[in-house]
């Protein structure tokens, strides 16, 4: 069925705005996968923050090209359909590929992380980081390393001097308990 200039129009802008608000797009080519599987594929995205969609080719160049994105040549090739991870990516990436790990007829494409192409395997690579809370809380212990190994060191002195007195009254204090 052919569409009209004003829904390729729709769609486009629609293309565009989810591109817009991605933090990182990924590419599959479907051949071959039953709707049962597109539908387990995006309730799974959903449940993490993003969307999966079916998209047409030529509409989906569009608005890579809108927004300001290269496209590698065999990016939209045969049947495409794109991810979209709307938070924190590396989760997104992971549920995907979670989903997709049996489903032989999905192939990852490449992708784009920002504006940055990426191929298939820096999309496994992507997949393979660790979720932005972990990230954070990594991040948080070696910043707080240092401080509490200080505080360690600044507080030695003082608890070496506090149990010498506290071994010299105690010392004091037993002959005249005798």
């Amino acid at each position: 069925m052919a569409i009209s200039k004003q829904q390729k129009e729709t769609i486009l802008a629609q293309y565009t705005g989810w591109l817009g608000q991605s933090q990182a797009v990924i590419l599959f080519e479907y051949t071959g996968v039953t709707m049962k599987d597109l539908d387990t594929i995006r309730a799974k995205l959903r449940e993490a923050g993003g969307e999966f969609h079916v998209v047409k080719n030529t509409l989906a160049k569009l608005a890579l090209e809108k927004s300001g994105m290269s496209i590698p040549a065999d990016f939209l090739e045969r049947s495409t359909a794109m991810g979209f991870a709307f938070s924190d990516a590396p989760a997104i990436v992971k549920s995907l590929s979670e989903v997709t790990k049996n489903m032989e007829a999905i192939k990852v494409k490449g992708g784009y992380l920002g504006a940055q192409a990426l191929t298939a395997a820096e999309v496994k690579a992507l997949a393979d980081l660790p979720p932005l809370p972990v990230v954070r809380g990594q991040l948080l212990g070696v910043l707080l390393a240092p401080a509490s190994k200080l505080v360690r060191t600044l507080a030695e002195p003082g608890r070496r001097v506090a149990s010498v007195l506290k071994a010299y009254s105690e010392k004091a204090a037993a002959p005249a308990a005798a």
